[in-house]
């Protein structure tokens, strides 16, 4: 049987080769997520004990204000302290914005303290000095010299550039640095990750210490707390690495089924070869022995390839992620032998277990019973009865999982209805597929030309010849568009809750508030009319006011009926009461307590008004034109309020408002509503390539598939060439039945898919918006449909060059 198994691994190598791709695949996938995993872990955790190495202490879950007090009592204590957080500010050069949201942290003043490591200048010694991080200043063509400005209003600050630092910790490093006296102007509205500490006394002493006077802030050794983040970020990089293997997961799900198909179609060809061989004496034993041995040398060949590919494919991404985006902070990629061993052992199993069925089935039959094709299930048949319950039994009970799912927001229990009602799927795919593909190919046969009919009938007929073979080639591309579809229509679904959302918490897309009791410059509203992207402008009337010694003067508003025209909801503070007050957070942020009352005094009137907080329109305080009126005869233009084109670019639009701005303070909501969308543009499309490697695999099984029966129907297809069929006919033969293959899968996917996509909407969503809708993604469904038939017709190419090679004579000599 040895030789047996050489001839035959010898003979069968081509057909064997989509099997193995879709292993490799598979496998490689594994295998690159362990590389960029280990990469992504590496810079994480590199450096991260840098800023505490001198640090006794570590004080952190603290505000701005906590912070401050921190450094305050450093200061009188004679301790050494250092704040690790940053402030998102914009910064300008020469009038032009390099960075809308730049990460501004702090240099400590005491030099033990320090962390950084500069590499070229010098560390800032005054508050109008600062340091640049070394990626960040190459990303945004900053050297030393520059001077740029940071923030905007009355917190701006111009600060020189004097040197270039390198920053080794990945979870505090910012892209600039100040003085800490310099970043207490911003401190209020800062993010504050902890409170380096080093004093005098014991560990034990000084941490007892800080807990008294400060019981909300968590407290803690610098050794725990560096273990913590340790945890904390290797925990993050293992979710991801976990959703990664989910994908992985499903390629190796397609992978099986490629497999088991190609085994199965190869097993039917050679059901001759096992019966000379049973014939001839040897047993069943000896001829499943070995062709499951067959099945383990593919497995290993296949499984072997996949770690090489997935090597150099995970070195190769990380590599590039270090030269092209040195902010991305990856540290160098690590293969762990547990995970090469296990995608190893995974591929194998995965080939084994993909071939177990079909060779049981290859030696099942007697000599004599191997010379009849297969004709797959029939419903008449006691073993097609009992397919067909047990796919309509599964059918029903993930359909009663998923409405169970829907009413009671049950996410494990629509998980698994969504797996149930897949499997019942594909258990009936032999009765529903053949079904599917004898509707399309009829409707198909009218609508091509005269000329195509008879092929377009030839291949609706060859596709349902054999319903098992034909349902499993199809499952496996199933599989793949029924997942991508109900990711499109998901993220469709939930973009549009998200742009409901942003527009209820986000009404103002760009507010420009003077700074004065003069107002706005006349020119400003012209000239904000006249921006492309600008779609509409309102002059908010005002003034400027005084809430007393805590809060100071600030400009005051009060939005007319014009103001709604620019809104893009109806907030509150578009039509406040005249009893009450809308105050910004940046205003109140530094209380403490917010008080119930402020008394609002404009030139000597004064009114007691309710506080409402909000925020989104600047540093201005929002009243009623009623309560306007009452405080000044006299109103101004104190700001506009505008509402801009959403698909233009954010970073252009708010430049171009800043630009005709002046002094004027400008708050917008266009970079946070583009950063959302980026954010769901970016998980879309990693979804949809991450679902398109199964969907690759699903077309490496269609080509195989049609290859093999290329080679099974190689004395049919020579007999019909005899009868007049054309080579361009034959292969438009082959070119419609690859694609009614791959247009039904789509379709059945499609349809499973969105049903999928509403449960998932319903059962994860309804819990935290009313009124909730499923968006259809319409043209990016369609996209997919047509790009899986191109894709099916394109996999048909060369199993159809190699059956029109073949001459009629040379064909019907086959054996």
């Amino acid at each position: 049987m040895r030789t047996v198994l050489v001839a035959s691994l010898r003979r069968n190598t081509r057909r064997y080769v989509a099997a193995v791709v879709a292993v490799v695949i598979g496998v490689a996938f594994i295998v690159t997520t362990n590389a960029l995993a280990s990469a992504a872990r590496n810079g994480m955790v590199s450096g991260l004990d840098a800023p505490f190495r001198n640090a006794d202490v570590v004080v952190s879950d603290i505000d701005g204000q906590t912070a401050r007090d921190l450094l305050q009592r450093a200061e009188r204590e004679g301790a050494r302290a250092a704040i690790l957080g940053w402030a998102w500010l914009p910064v300008t050069e020469d009038g032009d914005e390099i960075a809308s949201d730049a990460d501004v942290g702090a240099i400590a003043d005491d030099e033990s303290m320090r962390w950084q490591v500069l590499t070229s200048g010098r560390f800032p010694t005054s508050d109008t000095e600062a340091v640049v991080d070394t990626n960040a200043a190459k990303s945004n063509g900053i050297v030393i010299g520059d001077e740029i400005v940071l923030g905007t209003g009355r917190t701006a600050l111009t600060v020189h550039v004097v040197g270039m630092v390198d920053s080794p910790s990945s979870m505090v490093w910012t892209s600039a640095y100040v003085t800490e006296q310099a970043l207490d102007r911003w401190l209020d509205q800062a993010y504050v990750n902890s409170v380096a500490w080093a004093g005098s006394g014991s560990t034990s002493h000084q941490i007892a210490a800080l807990e008294s006077a400060y019981p909300e802030a968590t407290v803690q050794s610098s050794d725990d707390f560096v273990n913590d983040q340790h945890q904390a970020a290797t925990q993050g990089v293992n979710v991801l690495a976990m959703v990664l293997l989910l994908f992985a997961s499903v390629a190796l799900l397609t992978s099986a089924m490629v497999i088991a198909n190609t085994f199965s179609i190869l097993f039917a060809q050679r059901l001759r070869d096992f019966a000379l061989l049973r014939c001839v004496g040897a047993t069943r034993r000896q001829v499943l022995g070995s062709i499951r041995l067959e099945a383990l040398v593919v497995g290993v060949v296949a499984a072997t390839l996949g770690l090489a590919v997935g090597a150099g494919i995970g070195f190769g991404l990380v590599e590039i992620v270090q030269r092209l985006a040195p902010g991305a902070r990856m540290g160098d990629a690590a293969l762990s032998p547990l995970w090469c061993g296990a995608a190893f052992a995974t591929g194998v199993l995965i080939t084994l277990g993909a071939g177990w069925l079909p060779t049981r089935r290859a030696v099942r039959v007697s000599p004599l019973a191997a010379l009849r094709p297969d004709t797959g299930i029939d419903a008449r048949t006691t073993a097609g009865r009992t397919q067909v319950a047990l796919g309509v039994l599964l059918l029903a009970a993930g359909i009663a999982a998923l409405a169970l799912a829907v009413a009671g927001q049950l996410v494990p229990v629509m998980v698994l209805g969504g797996v149930t009602t897949s499997l019942g799927v594909v258990v009936l795919g032999p009765v529903i597929v053949p079904a599917l593909l004898r509707l399309v190919g009829a409707a198909a046969a009218r609508v091509v030309p005269e000329q195509a009919r008879p092929a377009a009938r030839l291949a609706a007929h060859n596709a349902v010849r054999n319903p098992r073979r034909t349902a499993a080639t199809t499952a496996s591309l199933m599989v793949g568009v029924t997942l991508t579809t109900a990711v499109l229509t998901g993220l469709a679904s939930a973009r549009s809750i998200v742009a409901d959302e942003m527009d209820n918490d986000h009404p103002i897309d760009v507010a420009v508030t003077a700074p004065g009791e003069d107002g706005l410059d006349p020119g400003t509203l012209e000239a904000a009319g006249r921006l492309a992207d600008v779609k509409s402008v309102a002059a908010i009337p005002g003034t400027v006011g005084s809430l007393g010694p805590d809060l100071g003067e600030v400009p005051v508003l009060a939005p007319d009926a014009a103001a709604a025209g620019v809104l893009r909801s109806s907030p509150a503070f578009a039509a406040p009461n005249p009893s009450a007050i809308f105050l910004p957070w940046s205003v109140v942020e530094g209380l403490g307590e917010v008080p119930d009352e402020v008394t609002l005094t404009v030139a000597g009137r004064s009114r007691t008004l309710r506080v409402n907080l909000g925020d989104d329109w600047g540093n201005a305080v929002l009243v009623a034109p009623e309560t306007l009126a009452d405080l000044t005869d006299a109103p101004a233009v104190q700001a506009v309020w505008l509402r801009t084109d959403l698909a233009a670019d954010a970073s252009d639009a708010d430049g171009d408002i800043k630009a005709i701005a002046g002094n004027a303070e400008v708050a917008s909501a266009l970079e946070k509503r583009e950063y959302v969308a980026l954010q769901i543009d970016v998980l879309t499309g990693a979804v949809v390539g991450l679902l398109g490697i199964a969907v690759i695999i699903a077309l490496v099984g269609i080509a195989n598939t049609l290859g093999l029966s290329v080679l099974e129907r190689g004395r049919e297809n020579a007999l019909l060439r005899a009868m007049g069929l054309t080579r361009g006919q034959l292969r438009t033969t082959l070119a419609a039945e690859a694609m009614l293959l791959s247009v039904v899968a789509t379709l059945v996917g499609t349809v499973v898919g969105v049903a999928f996509a509403w449960v998932g909407v319903r059962t994860m969503l309804s819990q935290f918006t009313e009124g909730l809708a499923m968006t259809l993604p319409v043209g990016q469904l369609v996209l997919v449909v047509l790009i899986s038939a191109l894709a099916g017709l394109a996999a048909c190419v060369l199993p159809a060059r190699r059956a029109a090679r073949v001459t009629p004579a040379a064909g019907l000599a086959m054996d």
